[in-house]
């Protein structure tokens, strides 16, 4: 009896088990995504597909006939939340469309989950001068020739090469007389021209002209080192060679402000488009009522907006939340959604009517100004069950408005004031105290303060390297290879000459070849741990920090 019970109990604890490992497989989280959603044919997007199912890969056996698969790639990154571990794993594959027109990306299995199927828009081949063939070129591209002044202009910059690059650093000197500002991270593709297949980085600008007149954006610049390929270079022993290229300058034409147009109504944009994505029909007299503003802007930024808010409602209070911006590119393009939530209390029962908030803007494609509003609103409003009958009549038994208080006569002036006054007033004076004891306790004395002053370049420590080896970007784990030794190395080549020992120099020579030319990223990164475990051995000698190294090719998103 004894021995059935405990087979029993064996075989409950095993089903329990099973449903909790099948609970979990059902619950497995998988998201897909594109990197670019709108390519030309002959270009490559990046397919991204992130699951918490460490164990599952991807079928990529359906995006065969569409697409033609290269670089596929594997992260898999841990995180500890609220004391539970997660892990969650992304995959990459680089996808080339077989055709144009509008091509569906399938969906795909994931262990127990499935991914939601995606559009990738191919359009016509683009035609670009690949400068006779050369190994590397640069070439920029703005979204209009003849702007206004302090019009939102989108300036792209994409850098071609044909060789795997071991370094290289792209660089756009700012223009004289307007604002240039990096939007977002910088986006990798293929495309093949003249039968020869070339990586591109693409980089984009926001560009604000300041002035009216001739505006000249100088040419981006490109310095680097690639590796040619050929089957006779280890034979020879050839090193990576000297790339560089500039692209031309671009000019454009600026167009003052219109006449009549005063400077704080000045907003010059394609398109201006409003609507409520909340709005209400009823409401209830002295209870809120919530509304929700959705405004797109195309041609925009954040900081150019005007405030959006509500006119003056008769008969409600208004209370507005601070606005929330979503910034993105969309066909060459910054545009804005603005989401604004509103709060409308009525006062008194009856028909409440709401004007939605009017913008002016200036069409710069039709060159007029224009206006564009929310709908009006109309609200019932239904006696509040708190108010007293003479609420609908909008007067009190006393002859006061209604919705007033005795303290809002003049010269009153109630306790709780006062006792809220007195309590900020405390936790000043705590707070100021405490933050004194804290200065106090910190500050080191007076006779140590001869000591001799930190590095202004502080190490990163083999531990701080080993967690970006695990979870970081590319260009975050460069940034931490250069900072192992004081003052920080400007790039990698020169890390790699004051490295005194071979195994981590060879480390540093794979890890470069799998960044540029395509290599295994995985086994460099491993190969960088075991390499800098127990910290970094260089050279003996000053090593000089101008600090004029240009800007990184890839820097941390």
């Amino acid at each position: 009896m004894t021995r059935s019970r405990s087979a029993t109990l064996a075989g409950c604890w095993l089903a329990v088990l099973l449903c909790t490992l099948a609970t979990g497989r059902a619950h497995a989280q998988v998201q897909a995504w594109l990197d670019r959603d709108r390519i030309a044919f002959g270009e490559s997007t990046t397919l991204n597909v992130e699951s918490d199912d460490a164990s599952a890969a991807p079928d990529w056996t359906p995006l065969e006939r569409d697409f033609a698969l290269s670089g596929h790639t594997s992260r898999r990154q841990v995180e500890i939340q609220n004391g539970r571990q997660s892990v969650r794993t992304l995959h990459g594959v680089a996808l080339r469309p077989r055709r144009e027109g509008l091509v569906v990306v399938p969906a795909l299995q994931v262990g127990s989950a499935t991914t939601a199927p995606l559009q990738l828009s191919v359009g016509p081949a683009v035609v670009s001068a690949a400068r006779d063939g050369a190994p590397a070129f640069v070439e920029s591209e703005v979204d209009t020739q003849s702007p206004y002044v302090q019009q939102a202009v989108a300036y792209t910059v994409r850098l071609y090469y044909a060789v795997p690059l071991v370094s290289g650093q792209l660089e756009q000197p700012p223009p004289d007389g307007a604002s240039l500002q990096r939007v977002g991270s910088d986006t990798q593709y293929t495309r093949d021209i003249d039968g020869r297949r070339y990586t591109v980085v693409e980089r984009r600008f926001l560009l604000v002209p300041e002035r009216s007149g001739m505006l000249t954006i100088p040419g981006a610049s490109f310095e680097g080192r690639g590796v040619s390929g050929g089957m006779f270079d280890g034979l020879f022993n050839r090193g990576p060679r000297e790339l560089s290229a500039n692209g031309p300058p671009s000019v454009l034409s600026v167009r003052p402000l219109p006449a009549g147009i005063a400077g704080r109504d000045w907003l010059p944009v394609h398109g201006v488009q409003a609507r409520w994505l909340e709005a209400a029909t009823r409401a209830r007299a002295g209870e809120a009522t919530t509304l929700v503003l959705e405004v797109l802007f195309d041609g925009a930024v954040g900081t150019q907006l005007p405030d959006v808010a509500l006119p003056a409602v008769d008969g409600a209070q208004v209370f507005a939340e601070a606005p929330q911006y979503d910034e993105t590119f969309e066909d060459g393009r910054p545009q804005v959604r603005l989401t604004r939530r509103f709060s409308v209390v009525p006062q008194t029962a009856g028909p409440l009517r709401i004007a939605g908030p009017r913008i002016a803007w200036w069409d710069v494609g039709a060159g007029q100004a224009r206006s564009a509003a929310a709908p009006a609103l109309s609200l019932d409003v239904e006696p509040g069950t708190a108010l007293p009958p003479s609420a609908a009549t909008g007067r009190s038994d006393l002859g006061r408005p209604a919705g007033a208080r005795p303290d809002d006569a003049p010269g009153a002036a109630p306790a709780w004031r006062w006792l809220a006054l007195a309590f900020a007033l405390l936790w000043l004076l705590t707070a100021s105290i405490a933050w004194w004891l804290y200065r106090r306790s910190t500050l080191p004395p007076t006779t140590t303060r001869a000591a001799t002053s930190p590095p202004a370049h502080p190490a990163r420590s083999p531990r701080q390297l080993r967690a970006l080896l695990q979870t970081g970007e590319a260009a975050e784990i460069d940034r931490a290879l250069r900072a192992l030794v004081v003052p920080p190395a400007p790039d990698l080549d020169a890390l790699h000459d004051r490295l005194d020992a071979a195994e981590q120099r060879g480390a540093l020579v794979q890890w470069q070849r799998a960044r540029w030319g395509g290599g295994d990223l995985t086994a460099a990164r491993q190969l960088l741990a075991a390499a800098f475990r127990e910290g970094v051995r260089t050279t003996p000698g000053p090593v000089s920090d101008d600090g004029a190294s240009l800007p990184p090719l890839y820097p941390r998103r």
